[in-house]
């Protein structure tokens, strides 16, 4: 069985400071957790190495992305067994357009963050979907019409 990973007050700190600005250099990053360059980016390696800390990414604007339609949708699966939803989850993560996916508890089963270039192109999506027969029983769609806060941007 894999024990749990034990993050002090220091791993927290550092975790943040990547969060707000993955570019660190190593003294912005011992000076933001109270500690010298050397230790500091020590931590930093061990976090990586742990999976802790799984990659840094580019937030691009999104009036400059290709992709102008952000949906949000809403699925509940037919059937609720084990394999139904490894067969949905295999099926959702290898369809591009879709960015995000959460399994999530109450009265629906997943949500996810899809991007296309136009309405015509999501419903051609869901379409595409539909006929896969991945066990889907109902979805709902949302279209996002602005960011308010989005940390994934």
């Amino acid at each position: 069985m894999e024990e749990k990973l034990k993050l002090d007050a220091i791993d927290l700190r550092i975790i943040e400071a990547m969060k707000r600005n993955g570019r660190l250099t190593k003294q912005a990053l011992a000076e933001a957790v109270g500690l010298s360059a050397t230790p500091a980016w020590a931590r930093l390696k061990r976090l990586e190495a742990q999976g802790v800390i799984t990659g840094y990414h580019a937030r691009i604007s999104r009036a400059e992305q290709p992709l102008p339609v952000r949906v949000l949708m809403e699925i509940t699966l037919a059937s609720h067994r084990h394999s139904d939803f490894k067969r949905f989850e295999s099926a959702v993560s290898d369809i591009a357009e879709i960015v995000s996916c959460w399994s999530v508890g109450g009265g629906v089963d997943y949500f996810l963050t899809v991007e296309t270039t136009d309405i015509d192109s999501y419903q051609r999506l869901v379409d595409r979907m539909l006929a896969m027969e991945i066990g889907i029983q109902r979805y709902f769609t949302y279209i996002v019409t602005r960011a308010v806060k989005d940390r994934m941007d």
